[in-house]
């Protein structure tokens, strides 16, 4: 029966009537002892009239307003007056997400903020093992100051079940007590469990979440039919399409929210607090007010990027001279002070792409944009270039260039001043600078070494050691190409693709050879880096040679990295976290960059955010090697077996069972108890070995696991041995049961490495 004003309620005064929901009644009313406006929800009959049901009402309402969270509908007070149950609530200004939905989808921004907001307010009641059950548009309310307020927070669970379709609403409450079997959750929002009848946690909000984030982006819902038993339907067989967007924030959102959506709990988000790190993630990126925003932000200077030149030669075989080509330029540009210069991996994930330049500048932060073609006949190149303003999407400056393909080096130059013309800076020296750029006079050295590096970027490090060894046969004056020699020699050893000895001599040898040449580069300082620290274990001279590889290139991406990695591999792990995400801010679409952010958080057992942050490098590259295993490795740390073994079964068939991926596998297989699966990895390698080289690294952690210490310790000690690198990485998860070993500790400390 509806309260009429002047009705009290105790010491509350109702003044008028708000709205009607599941649970009953809502009044604006006024609270006489506090001289405040709130608002009082009168409880339905049925929900009043089950003892059962009220006093679990009751005791929720009191761990709710002993959240006290600025993102949750703040609760005052629960009572009982005349036979009328009520809880008394904050009185909020405003709309609902329903209401507001109705107008469109919301601004990329502003369902950034809103979606934080909520996730914020789901992982401090998650925190507190509360569950909301029917997280929906309905129960979001945006207030006129900006709040955002969670409603109905573990409330919604009023004791009749209504028949599906009843009352003719599009999305109805399906709701009942907690029993086995029965619906709890709004058609539309529910996850798969919940529509199944089974028991919500808290990953089933995350689900719902994703549902509401999907609908503020896409502006429609996410899963929705005729009928309420055709939308469950969709829950539980249907992807929502993946939307295509100008706004790189919509993008990250759209992937936020399909993970949140996946039918199977265990492919969430596994917490709130792991939803909330992606979300604040894409809001540092976004307000460019964090530093790993830094390197994107718009600070007044002026910014370029400069994208892979498109392939117009008819055979459709110069990827990698147009790749090479746009990296010089780059590499030129980037000299050149009071000019911001997108970093390569950046810019080339918009390789192939037709995107409007104006997206390419949004999703880059750059004002202009510099684009061009390459077309090759025998000796013969023709290079057109434009420069691009971003804003209107005008040609600042255009030009073709028909010469002969010994040319290549002036062509760079030409192109590089001619931009720098263009834009109208002011050059620390009177023409464009002097780099390391013309390698060589040999073109088909030049052409060698592109193609060397064009392997090398696709982690096909074989094939990028026989490139650039024709090339320093061609010119054995090459310096960059016997860098780039020590830099492969390096990554083989590292996934087990060399004999660490031959490797690390090979490195050795062309280190010399490239410092004689060109003298200090941040190329032969990063790799000497990795050098002292992996073969001569003296942490000290690397993280020297580190930092200088840094000072010589502040902009470095792998200097950054390796020198993170080194301090990883000593313990120093604040430290290592701080340099390595400096990846990021450089290259911020970079999936190496993510790559490397993840080892890094993984070996300080940061094992959730090395989650979010390899998704994030997945989503860039959905098969990217350097995401997927540290992904693989934190999720067997958080006991999550099952999904460890997804990602590596995919991670060994597009490998061709290489034995690095192959060791993960057989970790996560022990792990798992499956003690069969594990022994038969082991078989594998010691068949292999028989014909190529296995190394000893790989079978410690699967010995460990499967419990037979004095094996695993003994292959450590061979790898150690060896000086196979990955025998530093002791804070990878998989060798804890060693810890307690006297051989495995002093191993450790003569190593110089620490978990």
């Amino acid at each position: 029966m509806p309260l009429d004003a002047g009705h009290r309620l105790g010491p509350y005064e109702i003044r008028e009537p708000l709205g009607a929901g599941g649970m009953g009644e809502v009044y604006r009313a006024r609270d006489t002892r506090l001289h405040r406006d709130v608002a009082i929800k009168v409880l339905s009959p049925q929900l009043a009239a089950d003892p059962e049901a009220l006093g679990r009402f009751e005791r929720e309402a009191r761990a709710i307003a002993a959240l006290s969270h600025p993102n949750i509908l703040a609760i005052y007070d629960v009572g009982k007056d005349g036979g009328v149950s009520f809880v008394v609530t904050e009185l909020l200004e405003g709309e609902t997400l329903r209401t507001r939905l109705q107008k469109g989808a919301l601004p990329a921004r502003d369902a950034l903020a809103c979606a934080t907001r909520v996730a914020r307010a789901l992982a401090t009641a998650h925190d507190k093992n509360l569950v909301h059950r029917d997280l929906k548009p309905e129960n979001v309310f945006l207030t006129h100051d900006g709040q955002v307020k969670l409603l109905d927070f573990g409330l919604a669970k009023p004791t009749v079940a209504s028949a599906l379709g009843a009352g003719g609403d599009d999305s109805p409450t399906v709701t009942s007590h907690t029993r086995a079997g029965l619906v709890l959750g709004t058609v539309g929002y529910m996850s798969p469990e919940q529509a199944r009848g089974r028991e919500a946690d808290p990953r089933s909000d995350l689900f719902a979440f994703g549902a509401v984030l999907y609908e503020m982006i896409a502006g429609k819902r996410a899963f929705f039919g005729p009928t309420p038993a055709d939308t469950i339907s969709a829950i539980l067989t249907t992807d929502p399409p993946r939307l295509s967007s100008t706004s790189s924030t919509a993008t990250a959102l759209d992937a936020i929210a399909h993970r949140c959506l996946a039918k199977n709990a265990a492919e969430r988000y596994q917490s709130a607090r792991e939803l909330l790190a992606a979300l604040e993630s894409a809001a540092e990126v976004e307000s460019g007010a964090s530093p790993l925003a830094h390197a994107t932000a718009v600070d007044g200077t002026t910014s370029i990027a400069v994208l892979p030149f498109a392939d117009m030669s008819p055979s459709k075989d110069q990827d990698y001279f147009c790749e090479g080509m746009a990296e010089e330029i780059l590499s030129a540009l980037g000299q050149i002070e009071g000019l911001r210069v997108a970093a390569r991996t950046s810019t080339f994930q918009f390789k192939g792409k037709t995107e409007d330049i104006r997206v390419i500048g949004e999703a880059l932060h750059v004002s202009k944009v510099l684009e061009g073609s390459v077309r090759t006949a025998g000796t013969r190149l023709r290079v057109t270039a434009q420069l691009i303003n971003v804003a209107d999407g005008y040609r600042l400056w255009s030009e073709r260039y028909d010469r002969e393909m010994e040319d290549v080096f002036a062509i760079q130059d030409e192109i590089a001043q001619s931009v720098v013309n263009a834009l109208k800076l002011t050059l620390v020296e009177p023409e464009l600078p002097e780099g390391g750029q013309k390698h060589t006079k040999d073109v088909e050295a030049y052409h060698l070494y592109m193609k060397g590096r064009h392997h090398r970027y696709k982690q096909e490090f074989r094939d990028a050691l026989k490139l650039y060894e024709q090339a320093v046969e061609r010119d054995p004056g090459y310096a960059v190409a016997r860098a780039g020699i020590a830099a492969v020699c390096v990554l083989l050893a590292n996934y087990g693709l060399m004999r660490p000895r031959i490797a690390f001599a090979r490195c050795e040898e062309e280190l010399e050879h490239a410092m004689a040449l060109a003298g200090e580069t941040a190329d032969v300082k990063c790799v000497e880096a990795w050098y002292r620290s992996a073969y001569e274990w003296d942490p000290d001279t690397a993280l020297a040679a580190g930092r200088r590889a840094i000072e010589l290139d502040p902009d470095h991406i792998v200097a950054h990295a390796w020198h993170g990695l080194i301090l990883s591999c000593i313990g120093r792990n604040d430290e290592a976290v701080a340099v390595t995400r400096r990846t990021i801010e450089l290259d911020p679409l970079s999936p190496y960059g993510f790559g490397m952010m993840a080892l890094a958080l993984l070996m300080a057992g940061r094992n959730e955010e090395c989650i979010t942050v390899a998704r994030e490098g997945l989503a860039l590259a959905p098969d990217h090697s350097l995401s997927l295993w540290p992904l693989s490795y934190a999720c067997i740390a958080l006991g999550r077996t099952v999904e460890a073994i997804e990602h590596m079964n995919r991670l060994v068939a597009n490998s061709n069972r290489a034995c690095f991926f192959l060791s993960v596998l057989g970790y996560a297989k022990a792990r798992a108890g499956d003690e069969a699966g594990a022994r038969a990895i082991l078989e594998e390698f010691l068949e292999r070995s028989k014909r190529e080289y296995v190394g000893p690294i790989f079978s410690v952690r699967i010995l460990a696991n499967l419990g037979d210490i004095d094996a695993a310790v003994a292959k450590y000690e061979q790898s150690a041995a060896q000086r196979d690198p990955f025998a530093m990485f002791v804070g990878v998860p998989g060798l804890e049961l060693l810890e307690n070993d006297p051989r495995f500790r002093a191993l450790k400390k003569k190593m110089g490495v620490s978990a």
